[in-house]
């Protein structure tokens, strides 16, 4: 996948849990977990502002594109 999500190094930086940051988030653990593991197809704007506001970070310090034909 192109875009590699980095939630839990942001989380991690933060201190802060997934049960924790769910709960602050309104979105389940399951949710965030497929998040923060990669996994996730899509995200909404608003669960983006969300995380981002909790986090107090930038979508940019969450999200990073990997060009997979350069690898």
């Amino acid at each position: 996948m192109g875009i590699i999500v980095n939630l839990d190094v942001m989380m991690a930086k933060r201190k802060i849990g997934l049960s924790e940051l769910a709960a602050k988030v309104g979105i389940t653990n399951a949710n965030l977990s497929i998040l923060k593991n990669n996994k996730a197809k899509a995200i909404r704007f608003s669960t983006l502002e969300a995380i981002c506001r909790e986090l107090d970070c930038q979508p940019g310090d969450l999200l990073e594109y990997v060009d997979e034909g350069k690898k």
